[in-house]
């Protein structure tokens, strides 16, 4: 059974290793008819400077989409858990500004993103529990949290919007090192290891085998509760380094923000081949996809494009880029029932 799942595994990474070079035909395209459009705009300095503060708070978003996707899962709750890191992390800076100063208040903006990320973590272990243990399907599971996770965010802020944060958080989200947004730089740190614990380490492995089949991966022996847990941690923390992004870019934080992101980052992980239905996918395929989607929503604003005909050309992309999915694997299918047909009457 385990050669079985090892020969399935390596057969669907070389499946997304093509979706990559679609991805890269189809950026390079971009990058070329864009360029002609509005090259000195968008590819100049300021051009690729606001790409680089503006990608990572989408890009920790679709990772943190991506791992629950690929057990076969889905996480709804990724925004609201966000928002609630960034309100946690932002009501503790708001409630301590007047009683810290020097080094101790330094130590308070560490432990108020601490604080964040464990609730984020909390957010994360409830919805590995919901789903693992008690057996709730995931898009209920998790929009059960979501909804929780938005009410407690709302209950912190009142509605509001909290702001004013000190200098070294806004710096996160707004600062660069050698012309290079640090948000970028935090995400690229994480871009590698993401990946090579999706692809090569056993847990990853375990993650994809039980989107390819659950059962079959409890035969081989893997744990699949534990492991389900930790798809939904690692999907909230990241989805905390998302918010604590966009705290920081925005010097405030809400309730509310970044709702239309839950949608792209759905899309960003369906496009950059990781199935709906879990099993397989490359954290490189989402990367590019996060790229192709930057470019295209950039250049919307060059060409002063509405955000709703963006909104509906993403929706559109979703639905090709699932729809061709699907079509691929019935085709496949068929072949095989063909071949299976063929092979029967001879």
């Amino acid at each position: 059974m385990k050669n079985h799942n090892n020969g399935l595994l390596d057969n669907l990474h070389h499946r997304v290793g093509a979706t990559n070079a679609r991805l890269l035909v189809m950026l390079a395209l971009m990058v070329i008819g864009l360029g002609l459009l509005e090259g000195n705009k968008l590819f100049g300095i300021a051009g690729l400077q606001s790409m680089g503060f503006q990608l990572p708070e989408l890009g920790f978003l679709a990772l943190a989409m991506m791992i629950p996707m690929l057990s076969g899962g889905i996480d709804l709750s990724i925004i609201a858990t966000a928002n609630l890191c960034a309100l946690t992390v932002a009501y503790m800076l708001a409630a301590l500004i007047p009683e810290t100063q020097g080094v101790a208040w330094g130590m308070v903006q560490f432990a108020a993103i601490g604080a964040g990320l464990v609730v984020a973590a909390l957010v994360g272990l409830l919805n590995g529990i919901l789903v693992a243990y008690v057996r709730v399907p995931p898009m209920l599971a998790t929009l059960g949290t979501m909804t929780a996770a938005k009410g407690l965010a709302i209950g912190i802020s009142h509605g509001n919007v909290i702001s004013g944060f000190p200098e070294p958080i806004v710096f996160i989200g707004n600062g660069t090192l050698l012309g290079i947004p640090v948000a970028l730089l935090i995400f690229a740190a994480v871009i590698v290891p993401l990946s090579i614990f999706v692809n090569k380490t056993p847990l990853g492995n375990a993650i994809a085998m039980i989107g390819s089949n659950e059962r079959a991966a409890q035969y081989s022996g893997i744990n699949t509760r534990r492991s389900l847990v930790w798809v939904y941690l690692i999907a909230s923390l990241l989805a905390g380094v998302a918010g604590i992004i966009m705290m920081a870019r925005f010097d405030s934080a809400n309730a509310a923000y970044g709702e239309s992101y839950l949608l792209v980052a759905i899309l960003a992980v369906v496009l950059g081949g990781v199935d709906p239905l879990g099993g397989f996918g490359r954290v490189s395929g989402v990367i590019l996809s996060l790229l192709i989607l930057q470019l295209m929503s950039t250049a919307s604003i060059l060409l002063d494009l509405s955000q709703f005909i963006t909104l509906a050309l993403w929706g559109a992309i979703l639905l090709l880029a699932s729809g061709g999915l699907v079509l691929k694997e019935w085709m496949s299918e068929r072949a095989k029932a063909k071949t299976a047909t063929r092979a029967y009457k001879v």
